[in-house]
């Protein structure tokens, strides 16, 4: 099926890792399927999303309000994310979430054993 000609598939955006894949909906829905050992797939389902990604067993999502939402693996504090607000960038890694603010910060949270959550050499990054 050649999705890029079918009217009645809305996916502006995509996130895929080795065991499940997260979409991102013309209206800002998300849609997920796959494995979902961990809830990561949970994040189905949520709206005014304007971002999505997909860590290793866990994903997340950015809203149009600039905060962050997250589903699935916690072990290493991945998912914390409920606190941060002004994101206009956000990636999942394998243990790990990356986002950036409006002005530019960096923030990080998860596992940093061979330092992918020491953002602080990262400044004034700018997005196109």
């Amino acid at each position: 099926m050649d999705i890029a000609r079918n009217p009645d598939i809305d996916i502006v955006a995509v996130s895929a890792n080795s065991k499940f894949t997260v979409g991102l909906k013309s209206d800002g829905t998300v849609v997920a399927t796959g494995n979902n050992s961990y809830g990561q797939c949970n994040i189905a389902g949520q709206s005014g999303v304007v971002a999505v990604s997909s860590g290793w067993n866990h994903s997340v999502a950015l809203k149009s309000d600039g905060t962050v939402v997250s589903f699935g693996d916690n072990s290493f504090g991945q998912c914390d994310v409920g606190n941060w607000t002004d994101i206009v960038y956000v990636s999942a890694g394998y243990y790990h979430t990356v986002g950036v603010k409006s002005d530019g910060t960096i923030i990080s949270t998860g596992k940093t054993d061979e330092g992918q959550c020491d953002v602080s050499e990262l400044l004034n990054i700018k997005l196109n």
